[in-house]
């Protein structure tokens, strides 16, 4: 057995490893960005499904060049979404204030009889986490 033959063979099954999984990833992309692309119809997002189908390099290497541009924007449109989301819920989870605050905002209320006691007792078991009270229940 020849030794620099099999690093050849050993590089070689790498490199063409490598070139599947690049040719892959971006096949999975643009299948994704056919169906991210709101501007296509139906009939034209098939189409192209079919070509990547029956000729898979030629068609993504023809869509990369073709609508390279439109999915770099869409990507970077579909990430500021998602990041907008994610800040948004951060931004929700982050302002909750604690039960004993809103327990203490809840009764404030009470107090100035802008709510019944059973608003009252309803807000204290929703802070506490606990099923809601019925007016009975009240000391």
């Amino acid at each position: 057995m020849d030794i620099l033959g099999s690093f050849w063979n050993f590089l070689s099954f790498m490199f063409w490893t490598f070139v599947l999984v690049a040719y892959l990833m971006v096949l999975f992309s643009v299948v994704i960005d056919i169906f991210r692309d709101r501007s296509l119809n139906g009939w034209l997002k098939a189409l192209w499904l079919v070509f990547l189908i029956a000729v898979p390099f030629l068609t993504a290497l023809i869509y990369v060049i073709a609508r390279g541009k439109g999915m770099a924007d869409r990507q970077v449109s579909s990430a500021v979404q998602d990041r907008a989301m994610t800040d948004d819920y951060i931004r929700n989870v982050a302002t909750t204030s604690s039960p004993s605050q809103e327990i203490a905002q809840a009764k404030q209320l009470l107090d100035a009889g802008t709510i019944s006691t059973s608003e009252f007792n309803s807000i204290k078991a929703k802070a506490m986490g606990t099923t809601s009270y019925s007016s009975r229940d009240t000391v």
